[in-house]
């Protein structure tokens, strides 16, 4: 199920969203504003999350306030890895939360948050465990990045790439599981900690670790799940065939679904990130999405004498 879309992802971090055309956030603002109205349009209840920041920034926040974007919207989200790219310590989580906290009243929600192996399997256990005491009765939902390492071949989402150092290389050692399937100690400390930690897990287009990592959410007792829907895909042949089965997958989680990616024909530069060149199409492909998987349930009447048999009515 459906519980919440999310518009776009670290929009305030230089690797996501084009600061050369956009330093302002200005077309960003505009985009979400209109993303938000279409998806109320098509389903009012589902929750309105703004892409989940990196760094976490107060001022960000308070940019996107000054532009009306947050009263469209239900939940904030950041994003936070302490022992790998952040310029802060683990132990100041709650200091974080409290800066995004003192300017907004919207619930925060922690839609990335993860530690690599990259130098050590124990750095991953400690750093688990530890953002479980920190985090879990603080924040509504909290998603581990992730269940899975890459594969090595799958370039990570970043405009720079190897030019990024060993910043890049961590990309490929955040998962709890191996790239060949096998997993690491802090697997079952995360178990300990579900249900209330959930998870972020990307799925390439037409993944083959889709369905093994449905099993393992299962046997790891997760319920939240956040993952995303790239607007660039849509344009592949075969997407809507790709995105129904995905979904289908995934349809017993409570999913946070993430639109973006911007499809490189359609930005004002040709690439992933780049503003779109025209920002009511990114909101047509929210709109579409929530239309095809998160429409919400028809009315229905109960017959008064077999109270049990509801009969749909269109509206």
């Amino acid at each position: 199920m459906v519980e919440a879309v999310m518009f776009w992802n670290e929009p305030n971090n230089k690797s996501h969203w084009a600061f050369e055309v956009d330093p302002e956030w200005t077309a960003f603002a505009a985009m979400v504003k209109l993303a938000a109205d279409a998806v109320a349009r098509e389903n009012p209840h589902l929750l309105r999350v703004l892409g989940g920041i990196s760094p976490i920034d107060p001022g960000f926040i308070r940019r996107m306030a000054d532009f009306g974007v947050l009263e469209n919207l239900d939940v904030v989200a950041v994003h936070g890895f302490p022992l790998d790219w952040n310029l802060w310590m683990i132990n100041d989580w709650p200091a974080k939360l409290q800066e995004i906290q003192a300017v907004t009243t919207l619930p925060i929600w922690v839609t990335e948050v993860g530690v690599s192996t990259f130098g050590a399997d124990e750095v991953q256990v400690f750093g688990i465990n530890r953002t479980a005491e920190l985090l879990v009765g603080r924040v509504p939902r909290i998603h581990w990045y992730s269940l899975y390492d890459p594969p090595k071949e799958w370039p990570a989402t970043t405009r720079h790439r190897e030019a990024e150092g060993s910043s890049y290389y961590r990309h490929f050692y955040m998962g709890l599981i191996r790239e060949d399937g096998t997993p690491k100690p802090a697997l079952d400390h995360f178990q300990k900690h579900t249900p209330a930690m959930g998870l972020c897990q990307w799925f390439h287009f037409e993944d083959h670790r889709l369905d093994n990592a449905v099993k393992w959410m299962r046997s790891l007792g997760v319920r939240h799940l956040r993952t995303g829907l790239s607007w660039a895909d849509s344009f592949r042949p075969n997407a809507e065939a790709w995105f129904d089965r995905q979904m289908e997958a995934l349809a017993e989680f409570d999913v946070t679904l993430t639109f973006c990616f911007t499809p490189e024909h359609r930005g004002v530069e040709a690439h992933h990130t780049s503003a779109p060149q025209v920002i009511a199409e990114y909101a047509d492909f929210c709109a579409r999405m929530v239309r095809r998987y998160a429409a919400p349930p028809k009315p229905c009447a109960r017959l008064a004498s077999t109270p049990e048999v509801c009969v749909l009515v269109d509206p």
